[in-house]
């Protein structure tokens, strides 16, 4: 499924013209986005928490040279699963 497609179900079940289920997903985007930047969760009980997780400095290899160089720590965007979206899509 691709964006305008998820975003014609939004407003289909919501009851709302395309453009603005449109805008409610780029706002949704966007504040998730915010949140994650600003070292903050977002919790959905019964959907999951997004939030940005550090990825601690490692050794990696150049595949084109196979000279040893350094990863860089970063963060890096996280979603976990919650319990009842687990048990819909294992149902």
């Amino acid at each position: 499924m691709n964006k305008n497609e998820f975003v014609a179900r939004i407003a289909a079940d919501a009851d709302l013209k395309k453009s603005d289920a449109e805008k409610f997903l780029e706002a949704f985007v966007s504040n998730v986005k915010e949140i994650m930047a600003a070292g903050d969760k977002l919790q959905l009980v019964g959907f999951g928490t997004f939030e940005a997780k550090m990825r601690s400095e490692k050794e990696g290899v150049n595949p084109a040279t196979g000279e040893k160089i350094k990863i860089a720590a970063c963060k890096v965007p996280s979603f976990k699963p919650g319990k009842t979206l687990k048990d819909e899509i294992n149902k």
